[in-house]
Order: structure tokens, then C-alpha cells, then sequence
């Protein structure tokens, strides 16, 4: 069974990147090898998602092992607003304990 965390929000994206690299026991400087970048510009990359383009999100998530589907859809009813939000407190990143 895959996990499903519905990203609704873009700065529910910073978290997932650090989780989904994190629960594959990776490191920055070792994602950024694999990208073929130096690990600083990963670093802002990770740190600011939001200003990368679509491409190179999805290099990184490919690189972390991570499947994407986009959907376009509306959000609009609470039950499925509650769901997203148990998705995201959920995520790899969220059962780190800092």
C-alpha cells in the first residue's frame, strides 16, 4: 500500500522534501550528488521549494524514490480538509523528532 500526502498548500512542500529524504537515510550532500548540483544549492532548493520550477521538483522526488500524481481539483468540504491535514501530520517529516 503507497501513502498518500495530498499537498494543497506549497509550504507543506519544505517538510515533505526534508522527510522524504530523511526515511531514505539520505543526506543533503548525497541527494545533491545524485542531482548532479552542489549541496548548497540543494540546500535552498529544500529550504525554499517554492521557487523551483515543476522540472526540477520532480527530479529531486524521482531521486527520492517519492511517485507523483498531480490532480487538479477544489477543496471544499471539511471531512476532506480534515483528511489532508492527518495526511500532512503524518508525513515522514512530522514523525521526526526534533
Amino acid at each position: 500500500m503507497k501513502n498518500v500526502y495530498t499537498l494543497r498548500i506549497i509550504n507543506h512542500l519544505h517538510p515533505l522534501l526534508v522527510g522524504f529524504r530523511k526515511s531514505k537515510g539520505l543526506t543533503q550532500k548525497e541527494v545533491s550528488e545524485r542531482l548532479g548540483v552542489t549541496q548548497q544549492t540543494y540546500a535552498r532548493l529544500e529550504a525554499n521549494p517554492s521557487t523551483a520550477s515543476i522540472a526540477r521538483l520532480f527530479k529531486v522526488l524521482t531521486v527520492l524514490g517519492v511517485d507523483i500524481n498531480l490532480t487538479w481539483e477544489s477543496c471544499t468540504s471539511t471531512t476532506e480538509k480534515t483528511e489532508i491535514n492527518n495526511n500532512f501530520e503524518n508525513s515522514p517529516s512530522r514523525r521526526e523528532k526534533w
